[in-house]
């Protein structure tokens, strides 16, 4: 499903069933093994969290600091569990990495919170205003939106490693 036109916006098109954010960690560890100097977020499953089995941390790839994404709000709770302090440390987490002139900023996924103009939205428009390659996952369902977002500019991928490396390697780098 790649798009045919090459853009520094590329999105990964998964399904509920495609493992999105093992391929995002595969990446990410592929091209920090290359020596890119890599910023933004991926998002971890806490298997060991066994009264928690969706409990979930952020790491900040400019860091490799690890942080809770989710939050406790009791066994009754039917509130959303994303935690919103973590969220603003996410958010402070991509502009420090921009600031410092990162070479990719990846973004665990544009989901419900950036469809509905919150979560990190702002800063993947942060990272492309100022020139810096985004990665980040879309799932099916929000595709129209993605496309809506970047005004239909960005570069679909399939949810396949190699597929996603191909498309960093055709992209124009410094040096």
């Amino acid at each position: 499903m790649p798009d045919e036109t090459l853009s520094p916006i590329a999105a990964i098109v998964y399904r509920p069933t495609d493992h999105v954010e093992a391929i995002l960690v595969e990446v990410a560890r592929a091209l920090e093994a290359r020596g890119v100097r890599l910023g933004g977020v991926l998002q971890h499953d806490i298997a060991t969290v066994i009264d928690d089995p969706c409990a979930m941390e952020l790491e900040d790839l400019d860091s490799g600091e690890r942080f809770a994404l989710s939050q406790e709000l009791g066994s009754g709770s039917e509130a959303c569990r994303l935690d919103p302090a973590s969220l603003a440390h996410a958010a402070m987490a991509v502009r420090r990495a921009v600031d410092k002139g990162v070479e990719l900023v990846v973004i665990n996924k544009f989901g419900a919170q950036e469809v509905s103009g919150a979560g990190l939205r702002s800063e993947m428009g942060v990272a492309v205003l100022a020139g810096v390659p985004l990665l980040t996952a879309v799932g099916e369902r929000f595709l129209p939106d993605w496309l809506d977002f970047t005004g239909g500019v960005s570069t679909l991928l399939k949810p396949d490693t190699h597929d996603v490396l191909q498309w960093w390697d055709a992209l124009p780098h410094d040096g």
